[in-house]
């Protein structure tokens, strides 16, 4: 049989070794509350202002882009996790509709994405950091609070973050989730303080011009500007409800909640992300803030603020984690059940007894991305971040639109509505959006692809279950 017969039975995805199961321990709150986690952290503390310095006041029709892909691709994923509740996310939904190589060219793209998304939200949440410790007036050598590229020489904030959030991932699933309910709380509740306050100083003049750089052209230096580049580097905003579909196999009541997850918490981002946009460029004009890598606090201070600034950048240190949280378990998830189907050593699919997590490759997750924190520069590391998640959402996509063909009886919990024209629509805009990367990025995603490639020929091809038994 081909590598590209290689498929698992949907009805066989839940077959797993005792030792390799996870505990069901989570709700629709948990659910709604670990996608709200991922989605409302970095990419409207920090990136918005990159995002401002990409488009102007036109970033907020970026904003409408990114979410509306997100969106499209939200509703596939409903539909995909309900008929599927089991650990692996598009990586599961590509195994069993397009077969072992699409999925792990799916898998190991998401290992990208869920690693470098926490480097990224490390660097961000250092950022608030550094600003805090400098509003204390503590003597911390500014050397260890920056990367190379931002002036440093090691963020040790970020790598002391992404190593803390890692432990207690390691402790246990239900514990490490209610801890997240608690900080999406106080983050949601900082970001309506911030409209609060920033709304009565709203001034419609600072919306013109509203597109200076069009929607798309390009610098003197060869970089990409305006809307579309800039809808293409805050996608990283509005993702994070996928990482609901990597607890499906850890969800009480999967038919009922994974769907609850997915689109409650898709919706509410939504909301939040609009508001805090519209009102911060009506509050100060998007130069002022554009450069900024705590641009909410930075605004705050310009209205006069520096006690609200000071509450801003405080919420952020304490919510930031929570995304880290969110996709370090995203990644630990994907990783521990592409070891359970033997593309990666086995031993990573190992579930620690009492905490009912794969201790191992959650660890590792955090060593790595710790590594990544340390060094790389944020935008970089947000734009191959996108990279690995519009291939996933792609996937989800094509998945759900092939197994409407294939298998149209099934039931389905949820089903997509319009699904012949939101499938597609998800699929155009992920590619779109991919193609309006930077250069840089697109070869960094094919280089990292390249590897996985070659590793899994290496040995993914002949150690997976699916393989064929040797002949003695």
């Amino acid at each position: 049989m081909s590598i590209f017969g290689r498929r698992k039975p949907i009805d066989s995805v839940h077959d797993n070794p005792g030792g390799e199961r996870l505990k069901p321990t989570l709700s629709w709150p948990h659910l709604i509350a670990l996608g709200v986690g991922g989605i409302v952290g970095t990419g409207i503390y920090t990136l918005i202002g990159v995002a401002a310095g990409l488009a102007g006041p036109g970033m907020i029709v970026s904003f409408t882009i990114a979410g509306l892909v997100s969106a499209c691709a939200a509703l596939a994923y409903a539909e995909m996790a309900t008929m599927m509740p089991a650990a692996g996310s598009a990586y599961t939904y590509s195994y069993v509709v397009m077969g072992e190589p699409v999925a792990w060219f799916v898998g190991w793209s998401l290992i990208l994405e869920y690693t470098v998304v926490c480097a990224a939200v490390a660097v961000g949440w250092s950022a608030h950091a550094a600003g805090l410790i400098q509003w204390l007036h503590l003597s911390v050598p500014a050397a260890v609070l920056a990367g190379p590229q931002a002036g440093g020489v090691i963020n040790m904030p970020a790598i002391a973050v992404s190593l803390a959030v890692a432990a207690l991932l390691a402790a246990g699933t239900r514990e490490s989730a209610t801890v997240n309910f608690v900080l999406v709380v106080i983050k949601l509740a900082a970001l309506a303080a911030f409209v609060a306050i920033a709304l009565p100083a709203f001034d419609s003049r600072h919306f013109a011009p509203f597109a200076p750089y069009g929607w798309l052209s390009v610098s003197a230096d060869g970089m990409k500007l305006g809307v579309l580049p800039a809808a293409s580097l805050i996608f990283f905003a509005f993702y994070g409800f996928d990482t609901i579909s990597t607890a499906a196999e850890e969800a009480k009541r999967p038919g009922r909640d994974l769907s609850i997850g997915i689109v409650g918490s898709m919706l509410l981002c939504t909301f939040i992300y609009m508001a805090v946009a519209a009102t911060a460029i009506g509050a100060v004009p998007t130069g002022e803030f554009a450069r900024s890598a705590e641009p909410l606090a930075l605004i705050l201070r310009e209205l006069h603020q520096p006690g609200w600034s000071a509450v801003i950048g405080g919420a952020a240190i304490l919510a930031f984690p929570t995304v880290i949280m969110v996709f370090m378990y995203g990644q630990s998830r994907i990783f521990f059940v592409m070891a359970r189907d033997r593309l990666l050593p086995g031993r990573l699919a190992r579930v620690n007894a009492r905490t009912g997590t794969p201790v191992a490759v959650t660890v590792f997750t955090g060593v790595v991305a710790a590594a990544i924190a340390g060094l790389a520069p944020l935008k970089l590391i947000a734009e191959l971040a996108n990279a690995g998640t519009l291939c996933a959402f792609i996937a989800v996509a094509v998945s759900m639109l092939i197994l409407r063909r294939r298998d149209p009886k099934r039931p389905r919990v949820f089903r997509t509505p319009l699904a012949w024209l939101v499938g597609p629509a998800a699929i155009a805009g992920c590619l779109y959006l991919f193609w309006n990367l930077p250069g840089l990025t697109q070869h960094l995603f094919f280089i990292w692809n390249g590897v996985g490639i070659a590793l899994y020929a290496l040995y993914g091809v002949r150690k997976s279950r699916l393989a064929p038994a040797r002949v003695p």
